[in-house]
This record gives C-alpha cells, sequence and structure tokens, in this order.
C-alpha cells in the first residue's frame, strides 16, 4: 500500500485545519458562500496571504483581486505557476479549489531552501472568480491572467443589480488597469493544478490519485418559452400553451439526448411567469450546461437539442428563444507536463495511475491559452462536489502533495536541461 512522507502527512494535517478556516469566511450563516470582490473575498485573500508569506513567498493582490505569491530570488527565471481558485458557489464544499491553492503553497514549505537553487521561479495563484456565482460569468480571475479579459463584462449585474465595474471599485480595484493582472506567456513554463475529482471514477478505481489527460468542451445558455398565461379552471387542454410544461418536456429532452450521445447536459435552473397556482404558466426560463469531450461533438449534440427545442415548440404551440451566455473550448493537458504529475503519481508507490477526462471546468482552461497545463486530481469519495458533504482526505491529500512536489521537481529539471 502507498504511503506518503512525513513531511507530506505534516503539511496535509494543516492543509486541513486551513480548510476549515477559509470555511468560517462565508456570507452564509449555516454553509459556505464565498463570492467574487465580497467582503469574504478580501478576507480569503487576506487569511491565504498570511500563509504564503510565511511560506516565504513575496505576496500581492493583482490588479483582477487574484492573489499571487512568488519565490523570492532572480526573476529573470522562466516562471512555473501552481493553483486554484478560492472562491465557491453557493452552499459549498470546503475543498473545491481551495486545496489546490493549499497545496500549492504547501509545496513551497515542502521545497524549503532548494527552491532558490531550481532553474525557474514559482508562483502559487489564489485565483479570485472560477465559479461565476456572482456575476455569472465563470472564470474571471483566471481570464484576467491569461490576457482574455473582455471589457464587455464590466456591465454585468449581480443579483442586486451592482455591476461588475462598481464592484470593482467598491473592492478598491481600478478597472482601467485590470489588464496588468496578465502574465506574459513566454516567460512561463507552464501550469500545474491539483484538485479533488468532482466525479466518482478514482474511487470506483480505489485509486487515491489522477492525471487529468483533458477539460471538457463548455456552453452554457439561457432558454425563453414563451406561451399564453390563461386562468388554470377556465382554459381547455385543447386551448392551452403552457409555457411550463414546455419547458420541462425540453428540460427532459436535453437529459434524453445527452444521455444516448454520451455528453452532460444540465438544466441547473428555472424561472416561471406569472407563478401563480391558478394560472397557466406563459412564461418559463431555463438554463443549460452542455458539455463534452471535444467541441465539435459538443456542437453536434446542441444542434439536436435545439432541434427537440423547435419539436416541442410546434407541437404546444410556443415560441423559443436561446442566448450564449458563456462557450469555453476544450483543453488538452500538454504531454510533458501531463508525463510530469503521472511519474509523479507512480513515486507514491501509487502504481499505474488513472487517466481521467474532467467534465468540470477550471482556471486551467484560462491557463491552457497562454502556457502548457495539467492536472492532478485526488479522489472524493462519493464523488459529490458543490455540496457540503464533498470531502478528501488527509492520507490523500498527502499522497497528492508528494505527487505534485516530484512532478515540480520533474518539469523544473527538464527546463534546467533545455538552458
Amino acid at each position: 500500500m502507498s504511503s506518503a512522507s512525513r513531511a507530506a502527512t505534516d503539511l496535509a494535517t494543516r492543509i486541513a485545519g486551513r480548510c476549515d478556516e477559509l470555511a468560517r469566511i462565508s456570507s452564509m450563516p449555516d454553509g459556505i458562500r464565498r463570492v467574487y470582490l465580497s467582503s469574504e473575498h478580501a478576507r480569503a485573500n487576506d487569511l491565504a496571504a498570511r500563509w504564503m508569506t510565511d511560506a516565504g513567498l513575496r505576496v500581492r493582490q493583482d490588479a483582477a483581486g487574484n492573489l499571487r505569491g512568488r519565490t523570492a530570488g532572480d526573476d529573470t527565471r522562466p516562471v512555473l505557476l501552481l493553483g486554484s481558485h478560492l472562491d465557491t458557489v453557493v452552499d459549498a464544499g470546503r475543498y473545491d479549489g481551495i486545496v489546490g491553492v493549499l497545496m500549492g503553497i504547501a509545496i513551497v514549505e515542502m521545497l524549503g531552501d532548494r527552491v532558490h537553487d531550481l532553474p525557474v521561479t514559482i508562483e502559487v495563484i489564489a485565483f479570485s472568480d472560477e465559479e461565476g456565482t456572482r456575476f455569472g460569468k465563470a472564470l474571471m480571475g483566471s481570464s484576467a491572467v491569461a490576457g482574455v479579459w473582455d471589457d464587455a463584462w464590466w456591465e454585468l449585474v449581480d443579483e442586486d443589480g451592482v455591476t461588475l465595474r462598481d464592484a470593482f471599485t467598491a473592492f478598491g480595484l481600478d478597472p482601467a488597469r485590470v489588464h496588468e493582472a496578465a502574465v506574459d506567456p513566454a516567460t512561463l513554463v507552464g501550469y500545474l493544478e491539483a484538485h479533488i475529482e468532482q466525479g466518482p471514477y478514482l474511487e470506483r478505481a480505489d485509486q487515491a490519485l489522477g492525471v487529468v489527460t483533458s477539460i471538457a468542451a463548455a456552453r452554457r445558455f439561457t432558454v425563453d418559452v414563451v406561451g399564453e398565461a390563461r386562468h388554470a379552471g377556465g382554459t381547455p387542454y385543447e386551448m392551452r400553451h403552457d409555457a411550463l410544461l414546455g419547458a420541462a418536456e425540453a428540460a427532459l429532452a436535453v437529459e434524453r439526448i445527452c444521455i444516448a450521445e454520451r455528453h452532460v447536459g444540465t438544466v441547473g435552473t428555472m424561472h416561471v411567469e406569472p407563478g401563480a397556482v391558478n394560472v397557466v404558466p406563459g412564461h418559463a426560463r431555463f438554463s443549460v450546461d452542455l458539455r463534452g469531450e471535444f467541441d465539435d461533438g459538443r456542437d453536434r449534440v446542441w444542434d439536436e437539442i435545439t432541434s427537440a427545442f423547435d419539436a416541442i415548440a410546434g407541437r404546444r404551440g410556443l415560441r423559443v428563444s436561446v442566448s450564449e451566455v458563456h462557450r469555453a473550448p476544450a483543453v488538452f493537458c500538454a504531454p510533458r507536463l501531463t508525463d510530469a504529475v503521472r511519474s509523479g503519481i507512480a513515486t507514491t508507490g501509487e502504481g499505474q495511475p488513472m487517466e481521467l477526462f474532467s467534465r468540470a471546468g477550471h482556471d486551467a482552461m484560462s491557463l491552457g491559452l497562454v502556457t502548457d497545463v495539467a492536472m492532478l486530481f485526488l479522489r472524493n469519495p462519493g464523488g459529490i462536489s458543490h455540496h457540503p458533504d464533498e470531502f478528501v482526505s488527509t492520507d490523500d491529500v498527502a499522497l497528492g502533495l508528494d505527487a505534485l512536489l516530484a512532478a515540480v521537481l520533474d518539469v523544473a529539471a527538464g527546463q534546467g536541461a533545455s538552458t
């Protein structure tokens, strides 16, 4: 049976405690909710900055609100990025994203004085808005770092009507300087991200760690179904144009088609108007989150779904309109970095690591636009995530630390050999 080093075991216990500390920073009294540009965001950055400083990192908050800690020394060395995110969904667990940030800090602690002898600089990044909970646009923090910030986002509003621009200013950031968060791709060696698996596959295989081969191609949509609101008692069925029933049938079509096509489609929200118990619904709005391993397959499935929507609308006398709110291409992990992660896992005694396609999105998707990326997955008992019951054991975190450290040293050695 594989076992972790003593240093990794001690640090994994510390990471578990730090996850608990961050979990107490929440806008929910009985759960975890920590969103972009909030007071909780600021408190989490302050706490993580203290841990980065204690690890010997030079710490700064960048122009997009991301927290960044860099090893001291020669700034002319190429940079290897480690990290994940500190923001959460509503009623979240305490490990999604957070473990990856804390493992990055722990890697610097494990390296100790050796970090100054590496041919690379290590920078740990705690991204600020991976989930997109507040403004509905995911990956904003890492998009800023990748240099793909879209100025159209400034007009996004949260549930209280606050624009992203105004939230930036209230947080103490200058919207005009957000582009200063971008890295120079020429300075980068790559990006490594450790993350809990958001599915059951490692547990089913009885493996603690896995290597990610690619990250899902994703699209998200808002779908409006318009019918006719009429009296529930006085309108016979043959005269009804029930928007809710049409939307419900459309949601079932998403499930049916995605199962048949081996894709993942989710209807996560639905809103009905006028929302009265005695009125046939005249308007329904729902979301669709569609994910696939390849862009062309995802797009083909979406075409099939929209054809089903049109057929449902025609049969029920409804009108359907669709707005795309998010699109992200599939990201394929770089072979040289993936090999380093695979070799790192092998050093723990785990044997041949399981290879996984990540159906969930990650900050590595943004970084993949400007540098090579790779990911290490940690077993998540039950496969549940975005939920208070998500979990990762300290034993698995310890193994992950040993694997990630070996991967970092492997990448650094390869960089040194090439210079």
